[in-house]
């Protein structure tokens, strides 16, 4: 139903088997040609650059790059993923921005790795090895300064659709925490579709009763505003109105239904992204005496498997310069028609305060195929932030914005996404019925996580002054 076994999909990327037979072209070190590039020399520092962060054993490459040996029966496919740049995975148009996590090979290392593949791959002197990276154990950003994991081993059956479950876990902190880097582990990989973790704070005070006669303070206006048919998901999906009595499936021992007063996302995975390091000075806030609350979103395997997922946090040993939040733009009355192949839907939203946009993750279902973002400013100019033409759902990456856009009151920010609803889309689970917003792989959703910080307002004139 869905291409989620990251391992399947991983090596479908690479499009071998492992068993593929390579030969070896000549003894290691030996007849290397003058100038030629080596294993030691030249290829595993790239390949510790670019390519051991996710292929390294437990990670989320299908096989490790670590050591000559591990790299040399790949070197065919490698040649052919980094010819057709599909490896390392990058989907944004560059002409569009520059990006701080950009994967893309540098032009000169391309060209090194396939020169080296189509010498032989000689491995060359081990006196020219330069030291392996070194990473903490089981995380790609660093050792977490905390880490909050399920406080269960989740059964998940062999079959059927599995609703999002939610599981709430207290932190203990009597202070705020400042958080400047993330990184969802998913304790099944194979059966997680994609996890979002919220923050649940603890109830505020009550506030005074306001006298009789007094006025009630102005609500203030959001930072943002979007169509009211837009926000409006079906009911009986997640974010929608719930469906009436007589509708509803009723809760089974295993259900693990959503806690009240979720705040905030905190946090988050997607299949190829589930860690995120905030720039200098920038962090989200993780309010004193919070619950983690996560939300999973599990897909059957064929065989009955648990899952207990983690996240890890890097905390900030001061509050931040810039305080960091999260939004979503979405349009939750998509409606894609049966068999269309290219079809588009849009979504906005209005700034309503000045605000600094630091990054932007696409979202679809397996229908997606490509993504457009512009910003109209108030006095009327159009700027294309953000163009993905070869969205992949099996890597869906949060765009780091490497100059962060300072987009004023009164802009507006218009998403638009193009789906493929039609037979040609193999990953398409039934072309012959519509498609409607929905929380499981076979619906769809129009979905743009946003982080975001509210510019200071700039500072009011005495009266009197000129």
């Amino acid at each position: 139903m869905s291409r989620r076994v990251v391992v399947v999909a991983a090596l479908a990327v690479f499009g071998i088997a492992a068993s593929l037979p390579i030969l070896r072209a000549q003894s290691p070190g030996n007849d290397v040609a003058q100038g030629a590039p080596t294993y030691t020399r030249d290829v595993a520092p790239i390949l510790y650059k670019n390519c051991t962060g996710c292929h390294r054993p437990g990670e989320l490459g299908p096989m490790s790059l670590l050591t000559y040996t591990n790299v040399y029966p790949w070197t065919k496919s490698i040649a052919a993923r980094v010819s057709a740049e599909t490896m390392p995975p990058w989907h944004a148009d560059p002409s569009t921005g520059e990006f701080l996590n950009d994967r893309r090979l540098d032009p000169k290392d391309k060209a090194t790795l396939l020169k080296w593949i189509a010498n032989g791959a000689p491995e060359g002197d081990p006196k020219d090895l330069p030291p392996a990276p070194r990473y903490a154990e089981g995380w790609t950003i660093g050792q977490p300064d905390a880490v909050v994991k399920m406080g269960e081993d989740y059964p998940i059956p062999a079959s059927g659709t599995i609703a999002y479950q939610y599981f709430e876990v207290p932190t203990n902190f009597a202070e705020d925490r400042w958080v400047t880097a993330y990184e969802v582990r998913p304790g099944n990989r194979a059966a997680v579709h994609h996890v979002i973790v919220y923050t649940r704070q603890p109830a505020p005070p009550t506030p005074p009763q306001r006298a009789e006669g007094q006025p009630a303070r102005p609500r203030p206006q959001p930072v943002f505003t979007m169509p009211e048919a837009q926000t409006t998901i079906p009911a009986g999906q997640t974010g929608g109105e719930q469906l009436p009595d007589d509708q509803r499936k009723p809760l089974g021992p295993n259900d693990r239904p959503a806690p009240k007063g979720l705040a905030s996302s905190i946090g988050g995975y997607v299949p190829g992204n589930g860690a995120r390091v905030y720039q200098p000075g920038t962090a989200m806030r993780l309010a004193a005496g919070s619950s983690i609350v996560f939300q999973m979103h599990y897909t059957s395997t064929g065989k009955p498997t648990t899952d207990r997922t983690s996240i890890g946090f890097v905390f900030s040993k001061e509050p931040p310069k810039t305080e960091l939040r999260g939004t979503a733009l979405i349009n939750g009355a998509l409606h894609i028609p049966a068999g269309a192949k290219d079809y588009r839907v849009d979504a906005e939203m209005t700034i309503n305060r000045d605000v600094t946009l630091w990054g932007m993750l696409p979202h679809t279902h397996v229908r997606g195929k490509r993504w457009s973002y512009e910003v109209v400013f108030p006095d009327g100019r159009t700027q294309t932030i953000l163009a993905v033409p070869r969205y992949d759902f099996d890597w869906q990456t949060d765009y780091v914005f490497k100059q962060p856009l300072k987009l004023p009151k009164g802009s507006t920010l218009h998403a638009a996404a193009w789906y493929d609803n039609s037979p040609s889309n193999k990953s398409n689970p039934d072309a012959t019925k519509d498609v409607w917003w929905g929380d499981q792989t076979f619906e769809e959703m129009m979905f743009t996580g946003l982080t975001f910080s509210v510019d200071p307002a700039p500072p009011v004139a005495a009266a009197g002054a000129h």
